[in-house]
């Protein structure tokens, strides 16, 4: 029999209040790049947002909890944007979500900072030991396809680099259940032939740093199916499908012509509309998937929503987690 567990990709709006205290301290103002070594008010304001979004999932009953990623200002290159060896270049936009983040310009080897795995650290001081802690990082194909590199390393070389590097951010995390790699770039900005097999392998790379179950997140879409086919090789535990955006038709497809992990995460919840779907709708979207395939019960099946939540006004994004939760009750 599977088992439903209620979780997210991360990346939670700012509680409105932290808004307002984090524009009047030091200049700081939503959408700077953050350096990594922020006064101690701003990491004080921080530490109490972090708090605060690790209860609103356990007050939900999310089966895993994310540390929220309220820092993350430069979205999924939050990761690259503070690491040494990066430069912050100027403001663009990633996909259209009508969303502006910095672009981080890799100018030498990226080193690896502990700020994410620091981050893990401080939330699971706050996560019983009977909810299982989820940590969150970029993909390296998006993250690749994110950056610029300013390097004298070729396309190929510098998607190793950022799997180095993304690797070992995850070898520095402590204790985690599960990590989700956000790979929206995989249907945005597919692969070319060629470039679908680097992809896998930089994938591969990163999972392999960790024992936890690793669930390779996509959205906005269906994978292209080459894209799809490749990232099977890699050794991931789950693969992300969006039953939301795109056509929900052809993520079936690719799962019935080349299979899947032995676990999936569905997008469910649409993480950009206000709207808050119903608990039974969201289990109704869950069964409609598995009844479409002839593999039989998957060993975990992620009820996600699609996108990070960052787009959401705070009472959505809380309405949202709670539908997760009641969507997996009702499965259950």
């Amino acid at each position: 029999m599977t088992n439903r567990v209620a979780t997210t990709p991360g990346l939670f709006p700012l509680p409105d209040w932290a808004k307002e205290t984090l524009s009047d301290l030091k200049g700081h103002q939503k959408g700077d790049l953050l350096s990594g070594d922020e006064g101690p008010e701003i990491v004080s304001t921080y530490a109490d947002v972090r708090a605060e979004l690790i209860d609103d999932q356990l007050e939900a009953g999310l089966d895993r909890v994310v540390e929220g990623q309220p820092r993350w200002d430069d979205m999924i290159a939050h990761p690259l944007t503070v690491a040494d060896g990066v430069e912050t270049g100027g403001i663009v936009r990633y996909y259209d979500n009508n969303n502006f983040y910095r672009d981080p310009r890799v100018v030498s080897e990226p080193t690896a900072s502990g700020d994410v795995a620091a981050e893990l650290s401080s939330a699971a001081e706050h996560v019983p030991d009977d909810v299982g802690l989820q940590a969150v990082l970029p993909g390296p194909y998006s993250l690749s396809e994110l950056a610029t590199n300013e390097t004298d390393a070729d396309a190929e070389a510098f998607r190793e680099t950022i799997a180095e590097f993304l690797a070992a951010e995850v070898d520095a995390l402590g204790a985690h259940e599960t990590l989700f790699l956000l790979e929206p770039s995989l249907v945005e900005q597919p692969p070319a032939d060629g470039v679908d097999a680097q992809a896998s392998a930089a994938i591969d790379r990163v999972a392999s740093a960790t024992d936890a179950d690793v669930v390779v997140h996509t959205y906005w879409g269906a994978i292209p199916e080459k894209p799809y086919a490749h990232l099977l090789d890699a050794d991931i535990d789950a693969v992300g499908i969006d039953l939301v955006a795109g056509d929900r038709d052809d993520s079936v497809y690719n799962v019935q012509e080349y299979g899947a992990p032995d676990s999936v995460a569905l997008g469910v919840v649409d993480g950009q509309n206000t709207l808050v779907e119903e608990p039974e709708t969201i289990a109704d979207r869950v069964e409609w998937f598995e009844d479409q395939l002839p593999v039989g019960d998957f060993e975990t099946t992620y009820v996600t929503s699609n996108t990070e939540l960052f787009y959401l006004p705070e009472n959505k994004y809380q309405a949202k987690l709670n539908a997760l939760a009641a969507g997996v009750e009702v499965l259950s």
